[in-house]
């Protein structure tokens, strides 16, 4: 009776109308909390939302760029050049970042559909869907899209693979217009210089240097505003009156850069003294490798020499590149001299010698007048009175053929050494990102196995498995009927 009287008092509908509402009032409450987590979620910036799992840190931004985006001081405007609807994905992240690190960069769109005339007053290039213009104040700099986007000739395999310089590029271009001053690099000339390759001169321009020529024989000494001088692959030597005003500029706190190699008519002395008041000595000839894991190509005299650890190689060693040297001249430091420090930066092996005949070699082999190594080939001095000097001795390694074959180790390192003399380091070494596909290469016999596996072995295993359930299940039926 009981029972029957609480029935009555809550019967079936009642209670299962009361359950309806109670599970409605929950959806609506996690649908209203999951709609409001959606909006608070697409709110935030990117960086917050985005995570970079690309081997290539595509949609990621350097320490570099960070330290030089979180030190501005100045107001900088990005304009982005693009009409409606052909926005590049790539860029479009890469601004949001840049706006997400600092309050002082603003990055705005510009249509050329609706501004045709805009970049007129920056450029006279032909601008392209997806180009930059950096302003600050009076200053600006114009980001082509061939810039952001650049395709290099593989010497492999006669193709051209497309990397992405967008960080290095916009980062370069803050740093310029937010500098009041601009590092000066002093060119050499007047003893059968060498032009700079195309890639090394591009990537001075890329880091803000302006560059200068100048000759010894129209001065009476290196001009003061001069914060770098560069002597680049001479073929003849200087003067015993132009070593002393170069030793000069070297001990009044002056930074020197020197890429020469040995010549056709042998040591460039009067050159290579510079470095004696260190205690370094030259040697005659051209450096030949015998240790077959330090040198290149089957070519003893493209030496592949160990790095010592030093801020213009620890970015190198960690990325494990490796700089090439051709032609290289011999170096040994004495440890005798009192007037600076000097640091080996590329060494041979134990078992490298240079050949006295240099140009006129007739074999690889050791003779009775070679001079043993070990060898230093790239080096740094510093002076006791500020002064610094790098040197590498050789004058074909930035060539663009040597670079490609060091994947633009050569460069890097040539870059990292210019910089550290020019006082410029966080805007450096920002590295363009390949884009290219990495295939896996296997054999011929792997390859027919996987294909053995993969169409027979594995569905018949399968089919076999299935076959195996199917009369499991049955005969588990027939014994329960």
């Amino acid at each position: 009776m009981k029972k029957m009287n609480l029935l009555k008092k809550n019967p079936p509908s009642y209670n299962a109308f009361r359950g309806g509402s109670y599970s409605l009032i929950i959806s609506a409450v996690v649908l209203a909390l999951l709609v409001v987590a959606n909006v608070f979620a697409s709110a935030l910036p990117s960086a917050m939302t985005k995570y970079d799992i690309s081997s290539t840190k595509l949609y990621s931004v350097t320490s570099n760029t960070k330290v030089v985006v979180n030190a501005l001081e100045q107001d900088v405007t990005i304009y982005w050049i693009v009409q409606s609807g052909k926005e590049d994905d790539i860029i479009e992240n890469l601004l949001s970042k840049y706006e997400t690190l600092s309050g002082h960069i603003k990055v705005v769109k510009k249509n050329p559909d609706v501004f045709p005339t805009f970049t007129e007053q920056y450029t006279n290039e032909t601008v392209q869907n997806n180009s930059l213009i950096v302003e600050c104040g009076d200053r600006s700099r114009f980001i082509g899209y061939d810039d952001i986007y650049i395709q290099e000739a593989d010497v492999y395999s006669y193709s051209y693979n497309t990397s992405f310089d967008g960080e290095g590029a916009i980062t370069s271009a803050i740093d310029y217009v937010v500098s009041e001053e601009l590092p000066q690099l002093y060119m050499l000339e007047g003893h059968g210089e060498a032009e700079l390759p195309a890639t090394f001169s591009e990537q001075i321009e890329k880091e803000n240097i302006e560059v200068s020529s100048f000759s010894l024989l129209t001065v009476d000494s290196v001009p003061e505003e001069a914060d770098c001088v560069l002597i680049y692959a001479p073929t003849s030597d200087i003067s015993e009156e132009e070593q002393k005003m170069l030793a000069n500029y070297v001990t009044d706190g002056g930074k020197l850069l020197v890429m020469a190699g040995p010549t056709e008519e042998g040591t460039l002395k009067n050159l290579y003294g510079l470095l004696e008041a260190y205690g370094v000595e030259a040697s005659d000839g051209v450096v030949i490798e015998a240790d077959r894991e330090h040198y290149a190509f089957q070519a003893p005299y493209v030496l592949l020499p160990d790095m010592a650890g030093s801020d213009i190689t620890d970015s190198l060693i960690e990325e494990n590149y490796f700089p090439i040297m051709p032609i290289s001249q011999g170096m040994k430091s004495t440890g005798s001299s009192g007037n600076g420090t000097v640091t080996e930066l590329l060494t041979t092996s134990d078992a490298a010698f240079s050949k006295i005949a240099g140009y006129s070699l007739s074999t690889y082999e050791k003779e009775e007048d070679d001079i043993d190594g070990p060898f230093s080939v790239a080096l740094s001095v510093e002076a006791n009175s500020g002064g610094k000097i790098v040197w590498f001795a050789s004058s074909s390694f930035l060539e663009d053929m040597y670079n490609a074959y060091s994947s633009g180790a050569n460069g890097d390192m040539a870059m990292n050494a210019l910089s550290s003399l020019v006082g410029e380091s966080e805007a450096m070494a920002i590295r363009s990102k390949s884009l290219n596909y990495n295939y896996l290469t296997i054999s011929a016999s792997t390859s027919s196995l996987l294909k053995v596996m993969m169409i027979g072995v594995f569905p018949l295993l399968y089919l076999g498995i299935g076959i195996c359930v199917v009369l499991t299940r049955r005969k588990k039926q027939n014994e329960t009927v």
